[in-house]
């Protein structure tokens, strides 16, 4: 049957239990090994007394973790509370830090615990990877301490800082592809043709194990009781080792992923049950930007996570807020996840004095973002009302305004004369919370001005408060399309030269937010007989794109 968001995870006892193999005097070895001290449950007497073997877990990942050997590069990261954002919810969250790992990321852990079982020969022959990012920082790091040669394949569009940080690690840095999957397929063709060693970044057993110690680590710092983890997805390498671990000790801990709304291959897929693989992802959390989630990751996520919750832009840049708020660190936005998760979860529960963990997987920023992120923050935490309102084009009209605001703040106030009569302005407000921005929408309605709420209109956020002009009376037959454009060199030039010498541009906006892609407003004047032809250029075209011609910013202010 498929999984259900919050359906309970398929043979999980109610009380802690521990399958244990035929083989338990091996493990209650290792256990004992490992330090008699730190055993997160006492799982020494259930084992010698003879446990529980579950036919669905018949590959043992808690032996897996247990004997996963990650420590001679990363640090038992501390599970830090943060007081803030738990007073502010009313439960209690716990940080666990992982970028305070060497690489800023947890990867490191998958990497090198893949990497040192393989035998020396076989790592003499070399070791090849895909990554954007931190999996590439993660095989590095792990091949200059096992003394091997690394080769990393990264898009061409992947930022300098990132290159340069792979290559301060020894390792060599193949740009190849517009996107992970290109750099995939060629780093899979060039360690078949090297007979070198291919690192997946998620979907094998010894990376799942190595992120697996995360969650033992957890358990054996908390002893008190916990609602729930939340965990970041991209390819499910870090929840599915989690989950494998604390489900097998305690069961009743929820396990619960988040991805974002634009790169949600492990929802679609759980929903779904089986494997689906996304057209397109969304770049802005470009850690878990995954079209396509593992097979092995998915297998365990199907049996024992409890949930995926989805969030947005917004969700992700207030959660980077609420962490430098707490601890003065700034997370790139995968890393944030599981915050704007345990937010969003506890809205929507209405739950008060749990105990919910957060793993903080990244802070491997690129400093470009952080004008966007700090813009969409406040808004993600409903803290600013983005609106437009329409107000008596006489004298006085703006003090009236502002008198009905009372002691808020204007955050922005964009206008420029275009009637006669009245004057629609783009107005920015400070507020505490959606209540708020709510009774204030009525308020200036009942006043005589109308108003629209545009705090959820990706046009005006984007491009519209950021736009120079005003409306362009003379400019016939203008559509407006929204687009995501590759953020490489001859992007723009692949959309002109494919134009029709039919189509003028009349409005363009592009802004830098530090993605991977650029957002570009565009308005081109198409004629009625035209229109089929447009279509059939913007689906030949390859890019993602949104008809905004209809959108109510556009008609305020700009058609």
């Amino acid at each position: 049957m498929p999984w259900k968001p919050g359906e309970k995870a398929s043979c999980q006892p109610d009380s802690p239990v521990l399958p244990v193999s035929p083989e338990a005097t091996t493990i209650t070895h290792i256990l004992y090994r490992l330090d008699h001290d730190k055993i997160p449950f006492p799982v020494l007497d259930l084992m010698t007394a003879g446990g529980i073997w579950s036919h669905t877990m018949k590959s043992d990942y808690l032996e897996r973790i247990l004997t996963a050997q990650v420590y001679d590069v990363a640090i038992e990261s501390p599970l830090e509370r943060v007081a803030n954002l738990s007073e502010r919810i009313h439960n209690q969250v716990l940080l666990k830090r992982e970028d305070l790992q060497q690489v800023f990321s947890f990867k490191l852990r998958g990497a090198y615990n893949k990497m040192i079982k393989l035998s020396p020969a076989i790592r003499n022959r070399g070791i090849i990877a895909a990554s954007a990012g931190n999996h590439a920082q993660g095989v590095a790091l792990a091949a200059r301490k096992l003394d091997c040669s690394a080769t990393i394949v990264m898009p061409v569009t992947t930022p300098q800082i990132k290159v340069n940080a792979v290559m301060g690690h020894g390792a060599t840095v193949t740009l190849h592809g517009d996107s992970y999957n290109d750099a995939y397929e060629h780093a899979i063709a060039l360690a078949k043709e090297e007979e070198a060693t291919f690192v997946h970044p998620y979907d094998d057993p010894d990376v799942i194990a190595g992120q697996g110690t995360i969650g033992m680590e957890i358990l054996r710092q908390h002893t008190g009781t916990i609602h729930a983890i939340f965990v970041p997805i991209g390819g499910g390498g870090l929840i599915a080792g989690v989950a494998a671990y604390v489900k097998r000790l305690y069961p009743k801990i929820k396990i619960i992923g988040v991805e974002p709304v634009d790169s949600d291959a492990m929802y679609r897929s759980l929903q779904m049950g089986r494997r689906i693989k996304l057209p397109q992802v969304g770049l802005f959390a470009d850690g878990v930007a995954v079209r396509h989630v593992g097979k092995e990751t998915f297998r365990l996520c199907r049996e024992l996570v409890d949930e995926v919750m989805l969030v947005d832009t917004d969700a992700i840049c207030a959660a980077i807020k609420d962490v430098f708020e707490d601890t003065r660190t700034i997370l790139e936005p995968s890393g944030a996840l599981s915050i704007a998760g345990i937010k969003a979860y506890v809205a929507r529960e209405n739950i008060q004095h749990q105990t919910l963990v957060a793993i903080a997987s990244g802070a491997n920023m690129n400093f470009d973002r952080l004008r966007h992120i700090s813009e969409r923050a406040e808004i993600g935490e409903q803290r600013e009302a983005v609106m437009s309102v329409t107000i008596p084009e006489q004298p006085g009209s703006f003090k009236k305004f502002c008198n009905l605001l009372g002691t808020r703040s204007i955050t922005e106030f964009n206008y420029r004369y275009a009637d006669p009569k009245v004057a629609h302005v783009f107005v920015g407000i400070s507020v505490r919370n959606q209540q708020e921005t709510q009774a204030l929408i009525e308020e200036l309605r009942h006043s005589g001005l109308a108003t629209e709420d545009l705090s959820n209109n990706e046009m005006a956020k984007l491009h519209v408060r950021h736009l120079v002009g005003g409306r362009a009376r003379e400019v016939k037959n203008e559509i407006v399309y929204r687009f995501e454009f590759p953020d490489r060199p001859g992007a723009l030039m692949n959309f002109l030269n494919n134009m029709s010498h039919n189509w003028n541009i009349s409005l363009f906006h592009y802004r830098n937010h530090g993605a991977d892609y650029g957002r570009v407003l565009i308005g081109i004047q198409v004629a009625a007989e035209e229109k089929s032809n447009f279509k059939a250029f913007l689906d030949q075209l390859g890019y993602r794109y949104w008809d905004e011609t209809e959108n109510p910013v556009y008609r305020l202010f700009l058609a």
